[in-house]
């Protein structure tokens, strides 16, 4: 990446300019919790989320669901179609979980009748507050159709993972999606990794994502690699 334009750098990603229309995106091996308040650097984890992020991309590629990656470079990165990014974060909820259980002094681990969408404004300073559809549409962050698109693409993305990892004996808890636009087309973007999703083993309901980081309930390097191999990247 020496010889590219930085253009982004996040929490546990940096965007770099490969061309007028296309980024590549880098995956590092920092891992933050709460915010960022707490934050470290473990080798591995860029790799393994790239590497489920670019197989979960061309499954969904396949059913329909169109990404903004193009194609794959190496170990931490892939190469994707530059997409400006919608200000919201996309979160999708199987089961009781997290803030949810907090916002609403609910048990864990509950299966929700039907999936529930929810929306935050993607704005670190303020702490990505929870935003509601009205108030997205009022704010003017989206119009209206695109809107309808991201939530059908969301709730699409929600039924093609579910059961795959069902089929893996693994439960979809909840998700966060990011979508970019470019010449008028909705893009899911961002990825689809431990780091942005709620799984659960079926049997134990032990975790399998970030959580085992924030609770301090094991080696996330164990927990992200026993994940790869159930469900045989």
């Amino acid at each position: 990446m020496k010889n590219l334009n930085l253009l982004y750098e996040g929490k546990a990603k940096k965007i770099y300019e490969k061309a007028p229309d296309e980024v590549v995106i880098y995956f590092k091996d920092d891992v933050t919790a709460f915010n960022g308040e707490k934050k470290d650097s473990i080798i591995g984890k860029g790799r393994i989320n790239k590497k489920i992020t670019t197989f979960f991309f061309e499954m969904l590629e396949e059913k329909g669901i169109p990404t903004h990656m193009i194609s794959d470079i190496d170990e931490n990165s892939f190469l994707a179609k530059k997409v400006k990014i919608i200000p919201l974060e996309v979160i999708v909820r199987n089961y009781t979980a997290g803030s949810f259980c907090r916002r609403y002094g609910i048990e864990k681990g509950i299966k929700l009748e039907k999936p529930i969408v929810e929306y935050s404004l993607k704005d670190d300073d303020l702490g990505d507050p929870m935003i509601c559809r009205n108030v997205v549409l009022s704010l003017k962050l989206v119009e209206e159709k695109v809107l309808n698109k991201i939530e059908y693409y969301a709730l699409k993305i929600n039924d093609i993972l579910s059961q795959f990892l069902e089929s893996k004996n693994i439960i979809l808890v909840d998700y966060k999606l990011e979508f970019g636009i470019s010449n008028g087309k909705v893009y899911l973007a961002d990825e689809i990794s431990p780091d942005t999703c709620r799984f659960w083993d079926k049997e134990t309901m032990e975790s399998l994502d970030k959580d085992v980081y924030r609770e301090d309930k094991g080696d996330l390097i164990d927990k992200y690699s026993e994940f790869l191999r159930r469900v045989e990247i």
